[in-house]
């Protein structure tokens, strides 16, 4: 048994086995593909704080997805494109736990906010009168609030479960830390990290049960008029398409982390373990920048601007 108290247990990751052959081009591929889910989160959440007109409830709140967006893939790339270059891929257990600890943030984040999404939603569409005294700047910022702290007192309590538990084994199938992973190597009782798993299951799917009645009523109150048949391809789209993209990929990881087994789906594992930590940090500005016409048009004003001005520079030199 290791006793995580006592010298500081170290957990190798094997999921990166099968890729030291190619592992420059990996490199390279996550390398880009970080820095341009840096860039263009990072554009639009400058976008939405310089631009006064965008300072309304459901700009906010995408601005807290491209927020935590960047705060989820910064929990993931770092530590990968660093192991792409070294022989041994491993990890401390301080950095396991910390690891752990930012993806379940930016998980519960993620599901929370988009929780909110749907009420605003579900607010401008089918109470639209009483919209503006519902969704004050006020309610805003208490729900932003809510968002972050809940989150993170779900994601304290787990931590602090699965830092109790006493460790048979250091070896872990993945190319990150996730808890399951931790638990299974467990030796000592875990009933309870079990139960509070449950507890947030039923949490979160409270959640998504709050999301579909209130798309059933948007739906509805959309088909009565053409107006607020608009309104929903502009804002509740991109909504449900961001949504959908993050449940799907967050599943498909918990299934293929408790029930994928063996070597030969290791590739498989690692294409469905990242998935929601590479996917919805990179397509949610996307699907919001092309779909929603201020933030889009608010984006090309500020390229055309810093475009000119390069031009400017060059011509003078």
């Amino acid at each position: 048994m290791m006793e995580n108290s006592s010298v500081e247990l170290i957990f190798v990751l094997h999921g990166l086995n099968d890729t030291r052959k190619n592992k420059q081009i990996y490199f390279a591929f996550g390398l880009v593909v970080y820095l341009v889910t840096l860039f263009i989160n990072l554009s639009l959440i400058v976008i939405v704080i310089l631009d006064k007109t965008l300072h309304e409830p459901m700009y906010l709140f995408i601005c807290n997805l491209f927020v935590n967006g960047i705060c989820g893939a910064s929990a993931f790339y770092p530590k990968i494109l660093a192991d792409l270059f070294s022989d041994t891929h491993v990890i401390s257990y301080t950095g396991c736990l910390t690891q752990m600890f930012v993806i379940y943030w930016y998980v519960f984040c993620e599901f929370t906010t988009l929780t909110f999404m749907a009420y605003d939603r579900y607010s401008a569409i089918c109470k639209p009168l009483e919209y503006h005294y519902i969704m004050t700047h006020q309610m805003v910022v208490k729900l932003l609030i809510c968002t972050w702290l809940f989150s993170l007192l779900e994601t304290s309590v787990g931590a602090s479960l699965t830092s109790q538990l006493t460790l048979c084994g250091h070896d872990i199938d993945k190319i990150y830390c996730f808890n399951w992973d931790v638990v299974k190597l467990s030796c000592s009782d875990v009933t309870a990290t079990s139960i509070y798993g449950y507890i947030i299951l039923f949490s979160h799917t409270s959640q998504a049960v709050f999301i579909i009645i209130s798309y059933i009523h948007i739906i509805k109150a959309s088909l009565k008029s053409k107006t607020e048949q608009v309104k929903f391809m502009q804002t509740c789209l991109p909504h449900l398409i961001t949504l959908f993209n993050f449940n799907i990929s967050l599943l498909l990881d918990i299934l293929c982390a408790r029930y994928g087994t063996g070597q030969g789906l290791q590739v498989l594992r690692n294409i469905l373990g990242v998935e929601f930590l590479v996917m919805p940090p990179l397509i949610n500005p996307i699907i919001y920048g092309i779909r929603m016409t201020q933030i889009r048009s608010r984006l090309m004003q500020m390229y055309s601007h810093t475009f000119n001005a390069l031009r400017s520079v060059v011509w003078q030199g």
